[in-house]
């Protein structure tokens, strides 16, 4: 999808007038520097204030960590009160905040209004939050929870004054030489497998051994990655298409390869020409980057680190085969981004030896 430098709090409230577009600040700590597994507590009783798509994903989240109880929504709409949106339904309006929290003995509240402008109740949160009721913001709390962002209602804003994308000289220059060290020692270290992987492609198919192919690095400048091939000398005759999970063009060799990802080693060549680093969002082609980038916002943020022979997003999602399944590994690309650091990257590559060794949690 987790990791980062340090323990942090949202600070925008310094920075924010109630009515503008944002993040309402909250008092949960974030902490992206997380263990696997681990996930931030809960008060028993919460309130969604808002019930966008936001509010319907984060929900579910909560719902099915089973970590506190969600009462229900609130709505601007008197006559969509009663409405039933996932098995909590919305039981009020924003005018009747503090009537709902009062009845429903809530603890704790969860913004996640679309646009907080015009309709953010400000002093009955006001009043909320001096009685000691916790106030979340929605972003935050779902990114804390699900390791990645959720992007279709996030404003600019709420990058913008987020605390995260920082770029130490210091980080940048230990991940780099990191990056050079482990993959140096390990190409030496793999020529073994390296031979026997070659004869097994000959056998299996005929073709070349590699695969080379362009993709979009940093910055969007384009490069050449290399792979085992995995699939068929034809296999885009027809012209490029997404990759699938059961894809008929991979060859009986190949499909060992995609599971135990080991069909991506030769990228440590990419790694240490500076094309790519050990961890970071997957580099796309180009023709598909033209399409994503149009459709899917923020896109191009996945661009401004080097893309990785593995990342957040593989280890956290399946095989990515299409627009929709982009859209989600994007959340986690961003996720990736902005809390970017050496710990993050180990956790992530302990990982993904886990897959290569034993096929845990590859897809």
């Amino acid at each position: 999808m987790s990791a980062a430098p340090t323990q942090m709090r949202t600070t925008e409230a310094e920075h924010m007038k109630f009515g503008d577009e944002s993040v309402l600040a909250s008092s949960f700590s974030l902490s992206p520097v997380r263990a696997p597994g681990r996930r931030p507590s809960f008060k028993k009783r919460l309130l969604i204030l808002g019930t966008g798509q936001l509010a319907v994903d984060l929900c579910h989240v909560i719902m099915s960590q089973k970590r506190c109880k969600v009462v229900g929504f609130l709505d601007g709409k008197a006559e969509r009160v009663g409405e039933r949106l996932v098995n909590p339904g919305i039981i009020g309006t924003y005018d009747q905040l503090a009537q709902s929290v009062e009845q429903h003995h809530v603890d704790t509240i969860v913004v996640c209004l679309e646009d907080r402008r015009a309709i953010l109740p400000v002093q009955p949160l006001l009043d909320c939050k001096a009685m000691g009721l916790d106030i979340l913001d929605g972003h935050h709390l779902f990114e804390e929870t699900c390791g990645r962002l959720s992007i279709d209602s996030l404003r600019p804003s709420a990058l913008i004054f987020s605390t995260g994308f920082r770029r130490r000289l210091t980080s940048l220059v230990s991940k780099r030489l990191f990056d050079v060290v482990v993959s140096a020692v390990g190409l030496v270290a793999l020529i073994p497998l390296f031979v026997l992987i070659a004869a097994l492609i000959r056998v299996d198919s005929p073709g070349p051994i590699f695969y080379r192919q362009v993709r979009v690095g940093l910055r969007g400048r384009l490069f050449l990655i290399w792979k085992f091939r995995s699939m068929r000398q034809d296999a885009e005759q027809s012209g490029p298409r997404w990759a699938q999970a059961d894809d008929p063009r991979i060859s009986r060799v190949g499909w060992w390869l995609r599971k135990t990802r080991i069909d991506e080693f030769p990228q440590l060549v990419n790694v240490i020409r500076g094309e790519m680093s050990l961890v970071g969002p997957r580099p796309e082609r180009p023709v598909f980057v033209q399409d994503l980038r149009t459709v899917i916002p923020y896109y191009d943020i996945r661009h401004t680190v080097r893309p990785g022979v593995t990342g957040w997003a593989q280890v956290k999602f399946r095989y990515g085969a299409s627009q929709e399944d982009s859209h989600t590994k994007l959340q986690y690309d961003l996720y990736y981004v902005k809390n970017l650091s050496l710990l993050l990257d180990l956790k992530i590559l302990v990982h993904t030896i886990r897959v290569v060794m034993l096929g845990e949690g590859a897809h």
